[in-house]
């Protein structure tokens, strides 16, 4: 019962704070192109930006860059252990990642590692689920304010070019992504 709170009281605040900063968005700094790839166009979170590049460590340490997928739709799917639509949407996942693979299509998970238990509950969590695809571990939220995510799953889908499609909040299906992808190149 006092998990429940507690859970309940921090998505609560998530909510609040995604609210806060929406509604601050207007004072907040356009986001600084970081590439020469992408100097003709802004880059930001909305359609048509480029996606902000980052780094960050996949589950065996290993550095991994947004933009080391150019070339590729990314589906950027940002979630967490204990998010019950996350548990829901992962096979589906999974299953986009098999199918869509040699279509130059990639799904780069983003584990919310600041809002688990502990970092320890991720791999268990990743083989539980035979997820394959490659899964970054967003340890100081510092991604998760980037891309204001607010509620999980959200996915961004970017096209080849790293230029951001479609936003999705909530769950999707096996359908639903396939349909996404087929929109974009």
């Amino acid at each position: 019962m006092k998990k429940n709170v507690i859970a309940i009281i921090f998505i609560i605040g998530l909510v609040l704070y995604g609210g806060y900063e929406y509604f601050n968005k207007s004072e907040q700094q356009p986001l600084q192109s970081a590439s020469s790839e992408a100097e003709s166009r802004d880059v930001g979170i909305e359609k048509g930006q480029v996606a902000p590049d980052f780094t960050l460590q996949d589950l065996s340490g290993n550095p991994v860059r947004l933009s080391d997928f150019r070339g590729k739709r990314v589906m950027l799917n940002f979630w967490a252990t204990w998010c019950p639509p996350c548990r829901v949407e992962m096979p589906h996942m999974q299953s986009i990642y098999e199918n869509y693979e040699s279509e130059d299509v990639v799904i780069l998970g983003v584990n919310m590692t600041l809002t688990e238990k502990a970092l320890g509950d991720v791999q268990p969590f990743v083989q539980e689920q035979k997820l394959t695809f490659p899964i970054v571990l967003d340890e100081d939220g510092e991604l998760m304010q980037t891309y204001q995510i607010v509620a999980y799953p959200t996915t961004y889908v970017l096209d080849a070019d790293g230029v951001v499609r479609e936003k999705v909040r909530g769950a999707m299906n096996y359908e639903m992504m396939s349909e996404l992808l087929a929109e974009v190149k």
